[in-house]
């Protein structure tokens, strides 16, 4: 168990207690859990605006003549298909088919990028990268000195356009804009975000944080912004079947059975492409799947699935009782004969089974 002096602090760390917030250790940081309760966190931003400090989050910066094809051997998506200004989600393939992160590939200019990754991943995904770093590219790990917040909702854009000039509606999904933002130079402004809501990512300086911080709050003040902790961050992404590293995917899982085979391409060399080639041809034996609780119970993390007949055929890897959709939800790995839509399955919850549908994601 990580303890209090172990654990790192965010730039922003005393805004979050003085606000009330309940801090708990999550990937080595002291990180705001909750601050008004999940429910109504979540529901902020499904209709208004929320901010969500994720300044524990990984930046990278890769730089020179080879930064491109570095990238393009690590990752499984096509970072070629990039521009100027755009961002990619893609993962990094380890050598036995499961998954060392999911990340977002930023394309700064044509030899300048930037990594975004998990924060428990930081240094194994810092190594991992500079294991393949066969031809000299400049590496930067700014992970420490940047912050980044994560303003979502319908109403963040209305909010944010007040503090810079740069026309945040002419910003495309999965794009950005680097500019001022609240009077702060070089900020980066993503169209990006993990809970389906809209909404942009701002990354800056660690030492103007409190001024980011009051500046949004302030603009946001006639449209009811609120401070959002992790817990809710969890049952937003969670509706629009979001992977969670380390819940959802992990070393072990490989992108073909996680469903995420749209951001692994076969026309370029990457890690371990022959092994998830092959998988893609012949099919996979089991596959991450979304489900809905018909009986009563709320699925949790590890939670069994079970068939008709009582054999456990597979585990819960995310689940929780929906705040927008007011339902019981999960995601989990079954055997692929299971994984249709309105497949029946049993959630194991107290040594007893409560029936459950396999569903489409995102959930509605």
């Amino acid at each position: 168990m990580e303890t209090a002096t172990e654990l790192k602090n965010v730039a922003l760390v005393n805004k979050h207690i003085a606000l009330g917030a309940k801090m708990v250790p999550f990937a080595g940081y002291l990180m705001p859990v909750s601050y008004s309760g999940l429910n109504d966190e979540h529901l902020t931003v499904r209709s208004g605006v929320g901010v969500f400090d994720v300044s524990h989050m990984g930046e990278f910066i890769l730089k020179g003549e080879n930064a491109l094809d570095l990238i393009q051997r690590v990752t499984s998506n096509d970072a070629s298909l990039l521009t100027d200004g755009k961002v990619q989600y893609s993962c990094l393939p380890n050598e036995n088919g499961g998954i060392v992160d999911d990340l977002l590939v930023y394309r700064i200019d044509e030899k300048s990028y930037m990594l975004v990754v998990n924060a428990s991943n930081i240094d194994k995904d810092w190594a991992w990268i500079q294991k393949y770093n066969t031809k000299n590219v400049e590496m930067h790990n700014i992970s420490d000195k940047t912050s980044l917040l994560a303003v979502q909702g319908p109403k963040a854009i209305l909010a944010l356009q007040k503090l810079t000039d740069i026309n945040l509606s002419e910003i495309p999904y999965y794009a950005f804009k680097k500019g001022k933002f609240n009077g702060v130079d070089n900020v980066v402004i993503s169209n990006t975000g993990y809970t389906g809501a809209g909404g942009f990512e701002i990354y800056f300086e660690n030492s103007v944080a409190e001024k980011m911080w009051d500046g949004i709050f302030e603009a946001g003040a006639e449209y009811g912004i609120k401070p959002i902790g992790l817990g809710a961050r969890d049952t937003l992404r969670l509706e629009m079947g979001f992977c969670l590293y380390g819940n959802d995917i992990d070393d072990t899982t490989s992108p073909i059975e996680a469903g995420l085979g749209w951001i692994t391409k076969f026309t370029k060399e990457f890690t371990n492409k022959a092994a998830l080639l092959e998988q893609k041809e012949k099919g996979v034996s089991k596959k991450l799947v979304g489900f809905e609780m018909v009986e009563r119970g709320i699925p949790r993390h590890d939670y069994p699935i079970a068939d008709a007949s009582g054999n456990v055929i597979g585990k819960v890897t995310s689940g929780t009782q929906s705040p927008s959709l007011n339902k019981a939800i999960g995601m989990g790995y079954v055997p692929t004969a299971f994984s249709k839509a309105d497949s029946e399955i049993f959630v194991i919850i107290r040594d007893k089974p409560v029936r459950a549908k396999v569903v489409k994601v995102p959930f509605k």
